[in-house]
């Protein structure tokens, strides 16, 4: 029996050595996800407006501040997350726009659209692995921590 536990600890560590790579992949493919939704809002500003009059309600918002709100915390955010720069401040900013989405968006909050509410459903857990565990050793933090932790 000890052999087997060896074995199974032995497996482990080497699972947990692609960690980092397995973070790296989950930050740049949800993050270029929502920067490029910023970027096609910021590129077509007046079609922006127009979605955040017509079909976002953003609760407490007028549609212009949600738009500008919206669009910067996609394209900010987003970036921090590729990064990994203050990464989990970043997949919680990410996790509330995915959020105010949801909300805003009729068709969406009222479970309408199966396949879009699915995304939502996807990305937002990505995001919530991303705070829970950090954007890992291939960010800008891991290089920060490791550089504290040696001047320490």
């Amino acid at each position: 029996m000890s052999t087997l536990a060896d074995r199974a600890a032995l497996g482990a560590r080497w699972i947990d050595r692609l960690q980092p790579v397995a973070l790296l992949a989950l930050r740049i493919y949800v993050a270029q996800i929502f920067f490029w939704s910023g970027w096609l809002k910021l590129a077509d500003w007046g079609s922006t407006l127009a979605l955040f009059q017509d079909e976002f309600h953003v609760p407490l918002l007028s549609p212009g501040v949600a738009a500008v709100m919206g669009t910067g915390g996609e394209l900010v955010f987003s970036t921090l997350v590729f990064l990994g720069l203050f990464g989990r401040i970043g997949a919680a900013g990410l996790f509330f726009v995915n959020l105010m989405a949801v909300i805003s968006y009729p068709q969406l909050f009222q479970f309408e659209c199966p396949a879009a509410i699915n995304s939502h459903w996807f990305w937002g857990t990505m995001l919530a692995l991303l705070f829970v565990f950090g954007p890992g050793r291939l960010s800008i933090d891991g290089w920060l921590l490791r550089r504290r932790e040696r001047a320490s």
